[in-house]
């Protein structure tokens, strides 16, 4: 009897400012099919509540099965990595074929537990860790969404939850990815969260992470984006926003209007250079900037929705 052919998969790797790993992340998760990984200096410890230091470049990989499609997806990576190539140092990209099993071994040794913020702490499904007693455990398994709170943005959104969530609170987090953001309000005791992503996969994805949390009679998650019939005028207490700044400043209005007078709206996912339209345009639906973080490149703003009277 012959051996059965363990499948073969492409590991695509390229070399990039750390204010481009945004959008090659998303060209990776759009065309690449095992997943997106970056690669940032270690030296740091999690457990310590430490951050890694901010890089001046960040290697970013993906994957794909050598299939009848696998030069498809390679063509219209290339096309978009040569675009950015035009206005940004990328390397070229590497390629280089693997084993199944190295896949799946190679993209989730990445991934390590993560104290995101104060309390809540992200640990990835197939990783062991024991909580201190007032630890909040997120357990993720990203799949091919984003969001695995190693991510600036996601940490600085973590730590926005974990400051503004409070018991009975109803979120609405839009680009949920990987369900993080939602499933961090749950545990902090909100009795809803409803998360909306236009990818389908990673609606699926946040899905499954609320399942595996216990969450899923908290978390409602569905594909699309705004306006929704869910998404009524003042439904929710706090709105999250971890996008870009382009659909930023596109949903503010929305945004505001969903939140109750005196909620609020934390809108990440862009960079400095950026910050000023997203905050006008947050600030033309009435809303005051009464927080700001920043990490690196990276901007968080919280947004207050004034009360009436």
């Amino acid at each position: 009897m012959a051996e059965a052919v363990s499948p073969k998969w492409v590991e695509l790797s390229i070399e990039a400012p750390a204010e481009y790993v945004e959008p090659l992340s998303h060209l990776f998760r759009r065309y690449g099919k095992g997943g997106v990984v970056t690669e940032e200096p270690g030296g740091y410890s999690p457990d310590e509540g430490e951050r890694p230091p901010a890089p001046d470049r960040v290697t970013v990989k993906t994957f794909y099965p050598l299939d009848q499609e696998a030069k498809e997806r390679r063509g219209r990576i290339d096309v978009g990595v040569r675009l950015m190539s035009q206005i940004a140092p990328i390397s070229p990209l590497t390629e280089r074929v693997i084993e199944e099993r190295e896949w799946e071994e190679a993209w989730k040794e990445h991934f390590h537990p993560l104290r995101a913020a104060e309390r809540l702490v992200v640990v990835p499904t197939w990783r062991e860790f024991t909580p201190d007693e007032r630890d909040l455990v997120i357990r993720l398994d990203p799949g091919m969404a984003f969001g695995t709170g190693h991510h600036p943005t996601t940490r600085m959104c973590l730590e926005q939850v974990e400051a503004c969530v409070k018991p009975g609170m109803s979120v609405l987090d839009v680009g949920c990815g990987s369900g993080i953001l939602s499933i961090a309000a749950a545990v902090l005791g909100a009795r809803l969260a409803f998360g909306l992503d236009v990818d389908e996969a990673a609606a699926a994805v946040a899905e499954a992470n609320a399942s595996e949390n216990g969450a899923a009679g908290v978390v409602s998650i569905a594909n699309g984006s705004l306006p929704h019939p869910r998404v009524r005028r003042e439904s929710y207490d706090l709105a999250l926003a971890n996008i870009s700044a382009k659909v930023v400043i596109e949903l503010a209005g929305i945004l505001a209007s969903a939140v109750k007078p005196g909620g609020a709206v934390v809108v990440s996912g862009f960079l400095l250079k950026d910050e000023d339209g997203v905050r006008q345009a947050c600030e033309e639906t009435g809303g005051a900037v009464e927080d700001r973080q920043v990490d690196g490149e990276w901007v968080t703003l919280r947004i207050r929705i004034p009360t009436r009277g």
